[in-house]
């Protein structure tokens, strides 16, 4: 069974999706069964359930945003993908906050070469669990923020908030 629970946050709801204590996905979506439907037809055939408390996971986001901004860093996460997708998606857990990388330096941190930035962006889009899985840290090598799959003010406002150039509340 999927458990998921929806938080709130300064930008909007967060949905949380967990399996056995592992998170599955996560986005800023008011909606759970959004998320759910980006999951494999093997997740998704364990059914859904919202519940009122996801324990650590929700306790982590509430944490994150008071502040600590390692507090995402010890969920343990899982999405499907290839090796490399992988790969590029634990390189991005490893960016630290209040920082960012260009696509190309993503691809270096995964052992890829610079010009695989295509396949960088490509797994930051396809990445089910933000901001756990941190693809907000990611911004184009040209300027600006790039795209986000929860819009550009969001990413906008994680970055702000983990370079400390918000109040917190």
């Amino acid at each position: 069974m999927i458990d998921a629970q929806v938080l709130p946050t300064p930008i909007g709801p967060l949905s949380l999706l967990l399996r056995d204590g592992v998170l599955v996905a996560g986005g800023f979506t008011a909606e759970p069964k959004e998320m759910y439907a980006r999951l494999s037809p093997e997740l998704q055939a364990e059914g859904l359930t919202i519940v009122d408390d996801l324990g650590p996971a929700a306790q982590a986001v509430r944490d994150y945003l008071r502040g600590d901004l390692d507090a995402l860093d010890d969920v343990p996460v899982e999405q499907p993908g290839s090796a490399t997708r992988k790969r590029l998606h634990q390189a991005l857990r490893e960016v630290r906050p209040g920082t960012t990388v260009s696509y190309a330096q993503l691809a270096e941190r995964a052992g890829l070469p610079r010009t695989a930035a295509r396949v960088a962006g490509s797994a930051c889009a396809q990445n089910l669990i933000a901001p756990f899985v941190p693809c907000h840290r990611v911004l184009p090598s040209t300027g600006g923020y790039g795209g986000y799959y929860y819009g550009v003010p969001v990413k906008e406002w994680l970055l702000a908030h983990e370079s400390g150039r918000l109040a917190l509340g």
